[in-house]
């Protein structure tokens, strides 16, 4: 089993190789690059025989235990908490009503558009919704960066999608959980739920940061640290998520948070090497997740679901302009508030990516409407990345 396995990963790793390389030699956007090359590899497996090892039961566990607590801690780690403190209020406002927002207005309009309740039915409206409430602001960040584009709108991207990604996980948990029991929660329990859950992953993720912070301190080894900190990206998660069922995506972030904030202002050494341990961490995981999503995708799914991605892909530009609209409207009296131009870069580079992928490949396959809700998911990533990618350079000139 561990030669086959090793087998496996090796040609995953292959693939995403031959991706770095395609998108290095073109212009092609790495996330795409890794999606073109994973389909490629995936019409080629059966006639070359070979098993990937990769089943819909088994992608939950890899990557809610696997890969999303690296992309978390490298994001995560990457905020500069200064900056971050500057745009909090912004950032939470997006992180927590924008969120809701964009995740009611999501499930209302995919509800009513695919209008088939018993085939799909408000749980998975809900899940979807919260699926696509979570961006990804990588590609976005990249092209702000090349463009001498200001810290703060780079912030503030960063700081809320992940805030963000977090809140939409825990949403997803929790009603990925009312979906597999078959019932229904009264408002005020689900309420009390989420912040039990939200508010605990916190703690948790706050004593696991000062913790592995005193130890980096102690051991003032940059190999040692960066060991300590992918440590504490996965054992926060699993002391938080598996042990004490609380939020595992949250304990995750304050870790990095408190970590990273705790070294900010000690001797160069502690921290030396963990910007680069991190970004080719968060690249390799990032690139093996476009990789699967490419091998999992089939053109019949085009062919059957092209309606469903149509309606999804509407619903969640509707609901990201809600969302902003809303939240920016809220920022008005605070020093640091959202302007429309802003308003617009946060709409249109409101780009889903890893997190929504890592979403719905954890979706199980005992929910019956699964595949629609993966179509649907995979439809608006394609037209983020394809679409609102290629185009947001013209904005961020005029508006950044």
């Amino acid at each position: 089993m561990v030669v086959t396995v090793t087998g496996q990963v090796l040609a995953l790793g292959g693939v995403a190789i031959v991706a770095l390389l395609l998108s290095r030699f073109s212009r092609l956007e790495l996330t795409l690059s890794c999606i073109l090359c994973g389909f490629i590899a995936g019409q080629a497996i059966g006639w070359l025989d070979f098993d990937t090892g990769i089943r819909a039961h088994n992608l939950e566990e890899i990557v809610f235990y696997v890969i999303l607590p690296v992309l978390i801690f490298e994001a995560s780690w990457h905020i500069k908490p200064g900056l971050l403190k500057r745009w909090l209020l912004p950032v939470l406002l997006l992180a927590t009503l924008g969120v809701l927002v964009s995740c009611l207005v999501t499930a209302v309009l995919v509800y009513y558009g695919i209008g088939y309740p018993s085939g799909f039915p408000w749980a998975a409206a809900l899940i979807t919704g919260a699926i696509l409430a979570a961006t990804d602001p990588v590609s976005v960040v990249n092209q702000l960066s090349a463009l001498n584009a200001p810290e703060d709108i780079k912030t503030l991207f960063e700081g809320e999608s992940l805030f963000n990604d977090a809140t939409a996980v825990v949403l997803f948990s929790l009603f990925l959980s009312l979906a597999l029991e078959g019932g229904e929660a009264g408002t005020g329990e689900f309420l009390m739920h989420f912040g039990v859950v939200f508010v605990g992953g916190i703690l948790v993720g706050v004593i696991s940061g000062m913790l592995a912070a005193a130890l980096a301190l102690l051991l003032r080894s940059p190999p040692a640290t960066a060991f300590l900190l992918l440590f504490t990206a996965f054992g926060s998660f699993y002391l938080a998520e598996h042990l004490l069922h609380v939020s595992g995506i949250m304990a995750v972030m304050f870790a990095a948070l408190v970590v990273r904030a705790s070294l900010a202002e000690v001797e160069e050494q502690v921290a030396e090497g963990m910007e680069f341990t991190w970004e080719w961490l968060g690249q390799v995981f990032t690139s093996l997740l476009f990789v699967i999503m490419g091998l999992v995708i089939t053109l019949g799914m085009f062919r059957d679901m092209w309606l469903a991605m149509l309606i999804a892909i509407a619903a969640a530009l509707v609901a990201r302009a809600a969302a902003v609209a809303v939240c920016s409207l809220l920022t008005r009296p605070l020093t640091h508030s959202i302007g429309v131009g802003w308003q617009l870069l946060l709409f249109w580079g409101g780009l889903r990516g890893a997190i929504a992928v890592a979403l719905v490949l954890a979706l199980p396959i005992e929910l019956d409407y699964w595949y629609t809700v993966q179509s649907m998911v995979f439809g608006v990533v394609l037209f983020s990345l394809l679409v609102q990618g290629t185009t947001n350079g013209l904005l961020i000139k005029r508006f950044a």
